[in-house]
């Protein structure tokens, strides 16, 4: 595990996050190297001398793998790769690698691979003689003198839009079932949260699904969606999403928009917070931002601080609904894990699809008097003076045939 010091108060938390990373990508994370600088080397990313200390750590620990907690630019990873003599990884790669290994769903997959087809694209800088090649002749598509990167470019620019076809394709059935849903009227939940706050136990408490949920990051990537039956209300929809990180790359938020429509068009969303999280201030402002960035920002939320069991009894009441200042839900503390204030949950579920209802009711009964009003609207008296005639009265006699 590679680190930059450069003041960061959430820097040791980041490092322990890259070593929960790389445990859930199937590595065994062995020695951590830590350069102290304001600024990065623009070739080596740590410099010269650093670089020469993680070579000799990696020999002594037997390592295969240096995974940088930062992004690095194709020509850094290239001059690293070299002077190391093994392979690197930034963040962003080994996130990719995680999604590529818990992606089940046919959705799931696609979005995947079209993040990392756009990554590539992103990095196309290669260390090998094959760029100094020239494709020539006559008749080649890209003109003589294409060289190999030209090529893989425009290779991989056209599986993107393979992908990308085929993801509109999912996107537009997923809307055909939420409009189906939006059409018997049923209240949709979304559950967003940082990575391992414990969304799909909350999930499977809620619905009995039975999906997995394990204590490691990312393990839900495909979004699942289950009925559940309040009391007194009916059936709403509850959706589990994929989890949100730290500096979370922007093609992968791109990517998975799919993913993410869930959330987008939800009634309301429940943002799961882990309570006991030392860092859980920072992990709530990374999803709030996400939130924003996806267009999800105004839609009516509640917090839910979950893992009140593993809070000491000094920092927690027990289960509590609190409520803002005009009586609506806003907080609940609960365990997914052993049931504590699910109850609350369920009852403050119920209430908010009561108002949703009664919205939703309001605004028909608006929509149905505004077109009986328009209905019944007299019509514009009809201008009598020649000037607003537009066809001239013509007056025929029998001399005129």
């Amino acid at each position: 595990m590679v680190g930059v010091d450069t003041g960061r108060e959430d820097f040791a938390d980041s490092m322990a996050e890259l070593s929960l990373l790389a445990d859930s990508a199937g590595s065994i994370p062995t020695a951590s190297v830590i350069a102290r600088k304001g600024k990065t080397d623009p070739a080596l990313f740590i410099g010269s001398g650093k670089v020469n200390e993680l070579k000799r750590v990696m020999e002594e620990h037997d390592a295969e793998l240096a995974i940088f907690n930062h992004p690095l630019s194709p020509t850094q990873q290239r001059n690293l790769e070299r002077h190391l003599g093994r392979h690197v990884m930034d963040r962003t790669g080994l996130i990719l690698d995680i999604f590529s290994q818990r992606a089940q769903s046919h959705i799931g997959k696609t979005q995947v691979e079209l993040a990392q087809v756009r990554y590539r694209m992103s990095r196309l800088v290669r260390a090998w003689s094959h760029l100094e090649r020239q494709r020539g002749g006559i008749g080649v598509r890209g003109g003589p003198g294409e060289t190999q990167m030209e090529l893989d470019r425009r290779m991989l620019a056209t599986k993107a839009k393979r992908l990308e076809s085929e993801l509109e394709k999912l996107q537009r059935q997923q809307r055909t079932q939420r409009r189906s849903r939006h059409r018997q009227a049923v209240f949709s939940v979304s559950l967003v949260g940082y990575t391992n706050a414990g969304k799909s136990t909350l999930f499977n408490s809620l619905t009995k699904a039975g999906t997995y949920a394990a204590d490691q990051l990312f393990a839900t990537l495909d979004t699942t969606s289950r009925r559940v039956h309040l009391d007194g209300i009916g059936s709403i929809v509850v959706s589990d999403t994929v989890g949100f990180i730290r500096e979370l790359p922007h093609q992968l938020v791109e990517a998975f928009r799919a993913t993410l429509d869930e959330t987008i068009h939800a009634d309301l969303i429940l943002h799961v917070i882990d309570a006991c999280s030392p860092v859980m201030k920072e992990q709530i402002a990374e999803v709030e931002a996400v939130l924003a960035e996806i267009g999800a920002d105004e839609i009516p939320r509640i917090e839910i601080m979950n893992k009140i069991d593993l809070m000491p009894q000094t920092f927690t009441k027990g289960p509590v609904l609190v409520r803002d200042g005009q009586g609506i839900p806003k907080q609940i503390f609960l365990s997914a894990q052993s049931g504590l204030g699910l109850d609350l949950l369920r009852s403050a579920l119920a209430e908010c699809s009561e108002m949703t209802d009664k919205m939703r009711t309001e605004q028909n009964r608006a929509k149905q008097q505004m077109a009986s009003d328009e209905f019944l609207a007299p019509l514009p008296e009809r201008p009598e003076t020649a000037e607003f005639n537009p066809i001239p009265s013509i007056i025929y006699s029998p001399n005129d045939a």
